[in-house]
């Protein structure tokens, strides 16, 4: 696979930062590190990207997360967006489109990988494992463990995909810590949550209506705990928490973006991969004033399998005005 040569690289300038301290610890991560048989360098370069992955834009979330914990570095991501949705699809269609975003990845030079896709992680991940020993990679899993563990009724729901409500990694967390502790587990699939936040969420269309609806009818089950478990669902976990303080419901709201990203700076750590400190810093480590964080920070090089025009304005509204990114919408395979 190569970008085509009339790929088009666009910048704009965006923002948002997702902030959730009831995951930061407990989600769910599973990660490993491997040595594919094309050779990785003995001492990788420290400054190589990392790589994320998702069939759509939803993996931005995830992004958001690490840029924030660690911003010292660069980051590809690839949008499936040709395939986009794969909660719908087959497992073994799954596992040939990860495997093809993967190495696409891999043969950028990517040090590291997150699966940023719950769907491709849950039907995925293992495969990818053993395709590319050596390399560390990062896959997701919805944040289940801590809303358990939070849970005083004894009762959680998911939102999610269809294919992870059904995967094997969501279902072995049931199996092993729902379960023993009596706690009921309750999974929600609504096809249209990804297309509403793919839309800009606007809050009085149909969808955001039976969003309101569906969580006056958790909290009347006894829910005190709601795990968004998909990547674009962190996008409107504003709107949940907006939502349920209006109706004055006790639920708390789950992602794991921020234990994603804290586990991917572990393990960079722990095998030296670690990107080195951002230029722009003196010798005392003063960041220089006249610098924009735009010219401190790398920008996101993000790569889409289709392209449309709406792309950036998608991009711009979901991730705002302040991180700088580069986008080159069309591949050739």
């Amino acid at each position: 696979m190569k970008v085509a040569a009339s790929a088009v690289t666009n910048t704009v300038n965006t923002y948002s930062i997702i902030s959730d301290n009831n995951t930061a610890e407990e989600a769910m991560v599973d990660s490993v590190i491997y040595n594919h048989n094309k050779g990785i360098k003995a001492d990788p370069d420290r400054s190589a990207p990392i790589g994320l992955f998702d069939s759509g834009i939803g993996g931005l979330s995830i992004y958001l997360h690490l840029a924030q914990q660690l911003p010292n570095e660069r980051y590809i991501y690839y949008a499936d967006t040709l395939n986009v949705p794969y909660g719908n699809r087959d497992s073994d269609d799954i596992k040939t489109l990860t495997l093809t975003a993967v190495e696409w990845l891999y043969q950028q030079g990517c040090k590291l990988i997150v699966i940023a896709c719950n769907s491709a992680s849950a039907y995925a991940l293992q495969t990818a494992r053993c395709h590319y020993p050596q390399l560390p990679i990062v896959g997701l899993v919805p944040a289940l463990k801590p809303a358990v563990l939070a849970s005083k009724s004894g009762h959680v729901a998911v939102l999610a995909t269809k294919a992870t409500l059904n995967g094997k990694l969501l279902n072995d967390v049931i199996a092993t810590i729902a379960s023993p502790s009596a706690t009921r587990v309750t999974k929600y699939f609504d096809p249209q949550l990804v297309p509403w936040v793919e839309s800009g969420m606007p809050e009085n269309s149909e969808t955001a209506q039976n969003l309101r609806g569906q969580l006056q009818v958790f909290a009347k089950d006894g829910v005190d705990q709601l795990v968004l478990g998909c990547t674009h669902y962190p996008f409107f976990k504003d709107f949940v928490m907006q939502a349920i303080e209006a109706q004055k419901l006790s639920m708390q709201v789950v992602d794991s973006g921020q234990a994603i990203a804290e586990r991917v700076k572990q393990l960079l750590i722990a095998n030296n991969l670690s990107a080195l400190p951002i230029d722009g810093l003196d010798r005392n480590g003063v960041l220089d004033a006249s610098l924009s964080d735009n010219q401190i920070k790398p920008p996101l090089i993000f790569y889409a399998t289709k392209y449309d025009k709406q792309m950036d304005l998608l991009l711009s509204r979901l991730l705002g005005e302040q991180t700088h990114l580069q986008y080159h919408p069309h591949f050739e395979y």
